[in-house]
């Protein structure tokens, strides 16, 4: 698991570039013909008056090639089909590059509309022309989008508007909470006990969510600032996420494997214990590994803009990424199904039910809030997931809180229980004294 960790650490702080909406490189000619137009960025624009902002270093160059900014109004799929002299026909607006500054107003629309942004030069459509051996074209772009006010200040797109204010808020919770539950769960921690290791898992997830949105809600609150943010801030919060996600997953397998195994083996007296077998282990193991890996392919293939990439990609391994969870959320449904099914206490019954609900809210929230996005416009889909898979993921740690925080059920169900319930860590040199 730490070499796993390392790894994770050191790919995803590798992979810490990232585009803000204040862009700023180099126009390449020899791009820009063999895309038919170098992409720049992509921005969504909102109802109200928007504004790009162009600056250049080096004027006469620009205006030796000829050199233009096209903007395209939502045509991503279409532009693919045309060829190149009728991709840059298309364009809504095309700005000569004449200037060491230009401001281009987008003009109000009804709804949020994407916007991409390409170059193109007099060599863009000329494939049989020799390019000259000029220096590139060094640029700055900024997109804004206008405030509360009207005014074109706003560096967030529309489809990543209010993430900020989220972020803050779920901060505040956070806080708030840690102020009231801190000292019960720290007495409970020190107590020991059959609960221990379980709390100190889910603590520790809890933990790390904690520190993603921190440095997320860092990141934005610096984008929202200078367009750019940081980078590094963003990189760590996915980082975060993906330890907890893999962690969590590794608990609650290890829990239900490690229980399955060992249920034909263990006295119906035996003490509560989370088994930590072999095979157990390697099943645990295994799941994290592929997990880590689908979260890893995901980051290298995400998106630009995109601050919690990881929650509203539609890349191959974000989909194989939702169909493991699923599958995982299955293969727990199929244990708990097993230990319910022959279990005649009504008290350890609604202990596995409520075990289950919280299981599978955080497998499952992925997936089906990902499937319920689509019915929103284009603009609130990153919002939706995003928002809804923190929070359904942060309502499914305080349901397994419960349920282990809960002396009264936990304590009747350990004395009355009559089957080992998966619920205990027991350490290997201590099991001789059961």
């Amino acid at each position: 698991m730490s070499y796993l960790l390392a790894t994770l650490t050191a790919l995803v702080l590798l992979n810490s570039e990232a585009f803000g909406k204040s862009v700023t490189g180099l126009f390449k000619t020899e791009a820009a013909r063999q895309q038919r137009g170098q992409f720049i960025t992509k921005f969504m624009y909102q109802g109200s008056d928007g504004l790009l902002v162009i600056r250049l270093d080096n004027v006469p160059l620009a205006t030796e090639k000829e050199s233009r900014l096209l903007l395209f109004q939502d045509m991503d799929s279409e532009l693919e089909s045309l060829n190149c002299s009728e991709r840059i026909s298309k364009a809504q607006h095309a700005i000569s590059l004449t200037e060491d500054e230009y401001n281009q107003t987008i003009h109000k629309q009804s709804t949020p509309t994407a916007w991409q942004v390409l170059y193109a030069d007099r060599y863009t459509c000329q494939k049989d022309a020799v390019i000259p051996s000029h220096p590139d074209l060094s640029f700055s772009i900024l997109l804004f989008n206008a405030d509360s006010a009207g005014n074109p200040l706003e560096h967030f797109s529309a489809e990543e508007a209010g993430l900020h204010t989220f972020y803050f808020l779920l901060l505040l919770a956070y806080f708030i909470a840690s102020c009231i539950y801190f000292k019960p769960l720290q007495q409970a921690l020190k107590k020991g006990g059959p609960m221990h290791s379980i709390l100190r898992v889910l603590s520790t997830v809890l933990a790390l969510q904690g520190c993603s949105a921190l440095c997320s809600y860092i990141h934005l609150a610096r984008y929202s600032r200078d367009g750019v943010g940081l980078h590094l801030m963003g990189s760590l919060a996915e980082f975060w996420d993906m330890v907890s996600q893999v962690s969590m997953l590794y608990m609650l397998l290890s829990l239900c494997v490690g229980w399955t195994l060992s249920r034909g083996r263990k006295p119906q007296s035996g003490p509560l214990q989370w088994e930590q077998t072999p095979r157990s282990r390697a099943v645990a193991v295994a799941g994290v590994v592929v997990q880590g890996g689908l979260l890893l392919w995901e980051q290298f293939s995400e998106s630009e803009g995109q601050h919690h990439s990881f929650h509203v990609q539609q890349s191959v391994a974000a989909l194989l990424l939702m169909l493991l969870r699923v599958v995982l959320a299955l293969l727990l449904a199929s244990v708990l199904y097993q230990i319910i099914s022959t279990e005649r206490s009504t008290l350890k019954r609604d202990f596995y039910l409520c075990f289950a609900k919280g299981c599978f809210l955080w497998f499952l929230c992925h997936p089906v809030i990902f499937l319920t996005s689509a019915i929103f416009n284009a603009h609130q889909r990153e919002k939706v997931v995003t928002i809804g898979v923190i929070l359904c993921q942060t309502i499914s740690m305080v349901i397994l809180y419960q349920l282990f925080l809960s002396r009264s059920l936990y304590w009747e169900v350990s004395s009355l229980s009559s089957v080992s319930l998966p619920l205990t860590m027991s350490r290997t040199n201590n099991r001789a004294r059961y």
